[in-house]
């Protein structure tokens, strides 16, 4: 019998999404929806697993969780690229890391990204829990048009909210190390240096790949340039802004609002500040989070165990 787990299938839908019963009737297929805690725990409920299956980069898996699951034969990775598992930790082992397909991720996160720019300037959440509490027009909105968006980050996801953008009538500048002019004028944006950014953007945008050097990139001396009614979005990764820092302007009003989809710890603690501020629209990394990209990582995961089993490996990383 062939173990595998399934994990952080969230909602419960991994199940529905793909025929597991292809793989035969000597594979058992363990669903589990809930994150599995620290390195001994992972381990711990791991252990019996020939087959594990990530969702994203919902559970790392480090070096010391990979030595610690000695029957661990095959992961599968969704999507191609995942900074929290060690693959060179993987091939001294042994194990086979295969990958998905990214399903309609590009499209989804920019979309995502736009909902919660317009619910941050309209203070939908907040007219939304009035209206449940019998009241009526408490806030002032503003409109997009007219306005600056600045994107941090101007690869396949800024472009496209540079795209977005001009529909909504909009100004677009952008940022990042290595931005060239030629890039600006595809998309139709202006660069302008980092610090021009944030003093001019109305709506500051983050679309960078978390890395050693842009850790930590928006911090109190970024928000501290922004405009007292400006808002700051962050669909890419958390640690690009430092979060204490981030509650502070929000608390103190020195930016008007965030829209957030990414945090520090995910799932975001309960207990966690940024659930109390009412200029927070939080989403809980919902970016990719839809059906037809759950349609391309579930039934690629079982392509991917398939040919694993068959001795044809595909989609390979490792």
């Amino acid at each position: 019998m062939i173990r595998i787990a399934v994990l952080d299938d969230y909602q419960q839908v991994g199940h529905g999404l793909a025929d597991w019963a292809s793989l035969g009737p000597d594979c058992r297929v363990d669903f589990l929806d809930r994150p599995l805690g620290d390195t001994q725990s992972a381990a711990a409920a791991l252990a019996g697993y020939e087959v594990i299956c990530l969702m994203r980069e919902r559970m790392p898996v480090p070096a010391a969780l990979i030595a610690r699951l000695p029957k661990l034969k095959l992961i599968v990775a969704t999507g191609a690229h995942n900074r929290t598992l060690d693959l060179e930790a993987a091939r001294a082992r042994g194990i086979q890391v295969c990958h998905t397909r990214g399903g309609e991720s590009l499209h989804a996160t920019t979309e995502l990204a736009w909902a919660l720019i317009l619910a941050a300037m309209r203070h939908l959440p907040l007219e939304d829990r009035r209206m449940r509490q019998g009241l009526w027009q408490g806030t002032v909105g503003r409109t997009l048009h007219g306005r600056t968006l600045g994107l941090l980050g101007l690869g396949r996801l800024g472009g496209r909210m540079a795209e977005v953008a001009r529909a909504f009538g909009m100004t677009v500048i952008a940022w990042s190390q290595n931005l060239t002019e030629e890039r600006c004028a595809e998309v139709g944006a202006r660069r302008v240096e980092r610090e021009a950014l944030f003093r001019e953007a109305d709506i500051v945008s983050l679309h960078l790949v978390l890395s050693e050097r842009t850790q930590g990139i928006v911090g109190a001396a970024e928000l501290a340039l922004m405009r007292p009614d400006a808002v700051l979005i962050n669909t890419s990764r958390g640690p690009l802004v430092d979060e204490p820092a981030l509650v502070q302007a929000l608390r103190e009003g020195s930016i008007g609002a965030a829209g957030l989809d990414v945090y520090d710890i995910e799932p975001l603690p309960a207990d966690h500040p940024l659930r109390g501020l009412d200029n927070a629209v939080l989403s809980p990394h919902l970016g990719y989070v839809t059906e037809g990209t759950y349609r391309a990582f579930f039934p690629d995961m079982v392509e991917d165990i398939a040919a694993w089993r068959a001795g044809s490996p595909i989609r390979v990383l490792a």
